[in-house]
């Protein structure tokens, strides 16, 4: 059985990124992966990379001491799905935090002659479900920097044969109908990872 890795990324549990989390997860289960659900703020997971971290950056294999049971689980997984909303057009603090953390050189790339080389060519699905509070055209105009993080930096550390960016902008205006159509876009498109 294929594991999927969902990492989730918002406090509330009763906003509609939880709504969202859910239906990923549940989708997911339906079409027979085997789901890790990593609840970045349920798990309490740190976000902060210490001193002691940075200065072992680059010391493999240590570098990955203090966040080992996070760097297994996301070697175990064949697919990685993101489910965040876009705050200050970027992720959360939290989910930029695993990146800093886990996404260190020997787990998501490996340095071959000062270049990046990628590392997690175990995932071999890689998607992203999420919501911004403005207009596709605002975003465009700051650069959609989380579009841009999935679709290249991790696209590039993965090599996925499959690349999903579902996002539902300008949910500050966003009605119950526009809502439920993202809703039945995301349980199709993940339906077929």
């Amino acid at each position: 059985m294929s594991r999927a890795l969902v990492l989730f990324a918002h406090p509330c549990e009763e906003s509609f990124g939880a709504a969202l989390h859910e239906n990923v997860v549940t989708t997911l289960k339906l079409k027979g992966w085997d789901v890790d659900d990593c609840d970045l703020y349920k798990e309490g997971f740190d976000p902060v990379l210490s001193t002691e971290e940075r200065r072992g950056y680059h010391e493999e294999p240590a570098n990955i001491e203090p966040v080992a049971d996070y760097v297994a689980r996301v070697r175990n997984a064949d697919a990685l799905v993101l489910s965040f909303p876009v705050w200050n057009f970027g992720y959360p603090a939290i989910l930029k935090g695993f990146f800093d953390r886990v996404f260190l050189p020997g787990v998501s790339f490996k340095l071959v002659d000062g270049k990046v080389v990628p590392n997690l060519t175990n995932i071999k699905k890689l998607a992203a479900v999420t919501t911004y509070g403005g207009t596709r055209w605002r975003a465009f105009m700051a650069g959609d920097p989380p579009r841009k993080l999935v679709k290249r930096h991790l696209w590039h550390v993965t090599r996925p044969t499959s690349l999903k960016f579902l996002a539902l902008y300008d949910m500050n205006r966003a009605t119950a109908a526009d809502r439920d159509a993202f809703h039945g876009n995301v349980t199709r498109e993940i339906g077929s990872l």
